[in-house]
């Protein structure tokens, strides 16, 4: 009786031990984000701060989230539009007021992309990749940015810059 009892619960062991999956669990995907660094206008291969810089969804109510609103820097990350071909954004420099109502230098700058969709896991399920990103600035009278130059028109990690911008 001893003996049956050892082999039930050997054998019911043994089924719980190889019926269990891997957890599915994602901890290394997310869709990656748009890194754009400013430069000099004049020394095109010295990094430039741009100054109170808020950044808008053109449309939004709120302002991007992926790094200080009103910062000072001389690299930032953007996230750019899934369901959609493009992302426009309002590129507030000396941003004063409230949202809406900024008294700064505003450009209008969409980023045309198309969207690629990657199966990551089953856990993480899928990401959005973009190729094919191509910039388009809006002029007016008082452009505070000068250029734009593509350095990658593939994202697919936020390791590196895609974009320069001069200013």
């Amino acid at each position: 009786m001893n003996k049956l009892r050892i082999a039930c619960c050997t054998l019911i062991g043994s089924f719980l031990f190889f019926g269990c999956e891997k957890d599915d669990i994602c901890v290394d995907s997310d869709t990656p984000l748009l890194v754009i660094r400013f430069y000099d206008n004049i020394n095109l291969e010295n990094t430039k701060n741009f100054t109170k810089l808020r950044i808008q969804g053109l449309g939004q109510a709120s302002n991007v989230n992926t790094f200080a609103d009103r910062s000072t820097a001389d690299s930032l990350a953007i996230p750019l539009r899934a369901d959609s071909a493009s992302t426009t954004y309002l590129f507030i420099l000396n941003s004063e007021g409230e949202a809406g109502a900024d008294t700064g230098n505003v450009d209008t700058l969409t980023f045309n992309h198309e969207t690629k969709e990657v199966y990551v896991s089953r856990g993480c399920g899928f990401v959005a990749n973009y190729e094919n990103l191509n910039p388009n600035l809006t002029t007016d009278v008082d452009n505070w940015i000068k250029s734009i130059e593509i350095v990658s028109p593939t994202i697919e990690n936020s390791n590196t810059a895609h974009v320069k911008i001069f200013h």
